[in-house]
């Protein structure tokens, strides 16, 4: 019956059926790090919470089931769930990514991945000429984010998997920006969806945490060792906050895409803003794309302050209801200046950005006092 099931329906009942024992409507916390077993070799089904945890359990099937996969793993952070599909890479094995990756993902894959041996290439994944091109028998992962984070890029999912598969490789789909209320990747071909559940799954800016889904078993079996092998999972307190997170999640989702199209409007008509950066214009590279695999545009604007990098940020220190702030996707609205703060990392490379570009991320505030609040802090650097 769930498979015929809505979005938010399945958000609310899928892995989180009343507990057997007390009939507990909610999931319970099984704030435990071992279990009881019947015999040696005979557990119920848990034997050591590293390995497996009720809690967890009701997470990763509620969120896969809302990514269209068969399975789905949860992590102690989007970067430790980026280290373990990564930590399946070989010396001599080869990555694409974009030139618009996360400052935390090109950290990881150039520091750290590379160090062992890992090739890589930073290519325009709009350009599927040159992503073929860049594409080696050795191509193990085409990475991307869509959107990205902050350039808020679109790529055509599709299109890359299409090209991803005419080798050995599989396409890697960051989904953290769209939720997949918003987008669901493997339905357009992508073979694994990573996710930041810190964000808009949680969305609340008090838990930390990371998801892979997917409908490959040999790549769930190799993400489920790792898991445990490596033992970056949550808790189940983490666990318990996400799943409370993903019951609301499109109610959030639509106010967030609400308020962010109404901030558009606001800035494209503001003197003090030179470009204004959102899926949802028509003028946007990606926006043929977005049309296509998305339901609406998100909650994440990016816009580029007309008098340079010194007033972008003294604009964002000027916010009132805005908050200064790295990370994204909760209830309350974030502004940041992400070339020195959380794209810093990339500063000297080819994916360095504006250091006049600001970054928010739209919250459930009154639109009304989210525009008053810009207009103030645009009025006090002017």
């Amino acid at each position: 019956m769930s498979d015929d099931w809505s979005f938010e329906t399945k958000a609310i009942h899928v892995g989180q059926e009343p507990d057997e024992v007390t009939g507990a409507v909610t999931v319970p916390i099984y704030q435990t790090s071992t279990y009881a077993q019947d015999a040696v070799g005979k557990d119920r089904g848990y034997e050591y919470s590293r390995t497996g945890n009720p809690t967890r359990s009701a997470l990763e099937t509620s969120l896969a089931a809302l990514e269209s996969a068969q399975f789905g793993r949860a992590f102690a952070s989007g970067m430790a769930a980026e280290d373990t599909i990564l930590r399946s890479m070989r010396p001599g094995d080869h990555l694409i990514m974009g030139l618009d990756a996360y400052g935390g993902t090109y950290r990881l894959i150039t520091r750290v991945i590379a160090e062992m041996g890992v090739e890589w290439s930073a290519v325009d994944l709009n350009d599927l000429a040159a992503v073929a091109e860049a594409m080696r028998p050795s191509t193990k992962f085409v990475w991307t984010e869509t959107p990205t984070n902050p350039m808020l890029g679109v790529v055509d999912i599709a299109a890359l998997a299409e090209i991803a598969h005419s080798g050995t490789a599989r396409l890697v789909v960051d989904n953290t920006f769209a939720t997949p209320y918003l987008q669901r990747p493997l339905e357009h071909g992508a073979d694994i969806v990573v996710h930041s559940t810190t964000k808009y799954a949680g969305g609340h800016s008090d838990v930390v945490g990371g998801f892979v889904a997917t409908s490959d078993a040999a790549v769930d079996e190799q993400l489920g060792f790792l898991q445990n092998a490596v033992g970056a999972v949550p808790g189940p307190m983490d666990c318990y906050l996400l799943l409370r997170g993903l019951k609301t999640l499109a109610v959030r989702l639509d106010r967030h895409c609400d308020n962010a199209e109404a901030i558009v409007e606001f800035l494209q008509g503001h003197s003090g803003v030179s470009e204004v950066i959102y899926p949802g214009l028509a003028t946007a590279p990606g926006h043929a794309a977005a049309v296509k695999q998305m339901k609406r545009f998100g909650g994440m604007v990016s816009f580029i302050v007309s008098a340079g990098t010194e007033a972008a940020h003294e604009l964002v220190a000027r916010t009132e209801v805005f908050t200064l702030a790295e990370s994204l996707g909760a209830v309350e609205s974030l502004i940041e200046v992400p070339a020195a703060m959380t794209h810093l990392s990339v500063a000297d490379s080819a994916l360095a950005v504006d250091p006049a570009l600001v970054r928010l991320s739209v919250g459930l505030e009154s639109i009304d006092d989210l525009v008053a609040d810009l207009t103030q802090a645009f009025d006090a650097i002017s």
